[in-house]
């Protein structure tokens, strides 16, 4: 497989539309050719960011429309080439000449000869041929994460496993190159490896403290102040929450979505720290009648007297204000 077509079907496996075949032929693409790798790697990436955002339905209008303009596609294409009529022509009737019984016969002839002659040949090759010695892993070609088939040899003690090799790859650039961000996107979301989130979610954090790269679509969008929301909401490490918690400050006021994240961690959060920080955050926006709301809810019940306390000067805070 020629890397331009391995990186067409890069696509389709990505979305589970390649057939079986397909799947085959790329895997083991992929475990020879780095570049294809690579490619691999940015599209899961993108493909991981992606799916944070809400998936926008196509408007009736906008198929139709998208329909209208296929047909009228189709009318202006080109007649086919004299080459083409061709090999059309050809394939037809090759393909009814396999039909006929004689030609058949022949084939299957064929077929009954070819298998007796390729049963000898890896019976003698198999005979003379030593077993193999496989390393398995090493420190340049990766080690092995999956076989993928196992294909023994009739007539013989020996097999063909197929397998994979995950290759460590590193990449340096700025916070600012969309590679990078898109690989701490998915290192964000990183289930085995806590330390590596936390890392990740400390640099998107300070990419939205300096207001970079955090999305000024409408309705706050963004790929890495969604992140950062979904770590503040699902992250079991409470350090990258509390990380998750200073990246959205600036966006407190502007942003209801961050607004119900942070009063949801207040309301909800198991670690004190994370609840005490979500109190400070919500200062530059305590005459919402949603965050009064939460803060009379948290100073009465929270299990910590030094949140309830806090809790209840931020209102009275309010109330001398009012």
């Amino acid at each position: 497989m020629k890397c331009e077509l391995a990186q067409q079907n890069i696509i389709l496996y990505s979305y589970g539309e390649l057939p079986d075949e397909g799947v085959h032929e790329l895997e083991q693409h992929l475990s020879a050719c780095e570049a294809c790798q690579r490619e691999f790697q940015v599209t899961q990436a993108l493909q991981s960011a992606m799916s944070m955002a809400p998936m926008a339905e196509p408007t009736p209008n906008l198929l139709a429309q998208s329909r209208i303009r296929l047909e009228e596609a189709l009318d202006t294409m080109p007649a086919h080439s004299p080459i083409s009529r061709i090999r059309n022509f050809f394939n037809i009737w090759t393909g009814q000449f396999r039909t006929a019984p004689v030609f058949a016969s022949a084939l299957l002839f064929a077929g009954f000869a070819g298998g007796h002659f390729t049963g000898h040949y890896q019976a003698d090759r198999a005979a003379a041929a030593k077993h193999p010695t496989m390393i398995l892993s090493s420190a340049a070609s990766g080690s092995v994460t999956g076989v993928s088939s196992i294909v023994p040899t009739p007539d013989s003690d020996l097999v063909q496993v197929n397998y994979t090799r995950s290759v460590p790859e590193s990449i340096q650039g700025s916070l600012a190159d969309p590679q990078i961000r898109q690989l701490l996107l998915l290192a964000a979301s990183s289930p085995s490896n806590s330390g590596v989130r936390a890392d990740s979610v400390a640099l998107l954090a300070s990419e939205c403290k300096a207001g970079h790269e955090c999305g000024n679509a409408p309705e706050g969008g963004g790929a890495v102040r969604t992140a950062l929301m979904v770590a503040l909401r699902y992250d079991k490490s409470s350090a990258v929450r509390e990380k998750a918690l200073e990246g959205l400050q600036r966006y407190i006021a502007e942003d209801t979505r961050v607004r119900d994240a942070v009063l949801e961690a207040l309301l909800q959060d198991p670690n004190a720290n994370v609840r005490t920080a979500a109190i400070n955050l919500l200062a530059p926006v305590q005459a919402d009648s949603s965050v009064r709301q939460v803060l009379h809810t948290v100073s009465t019940q929270d299990d910590s007297p030094y949140i309830r306390n806090t809790s209840r000067q931020v209102l009275e805070q309010v109330s001398d204000i009012q």
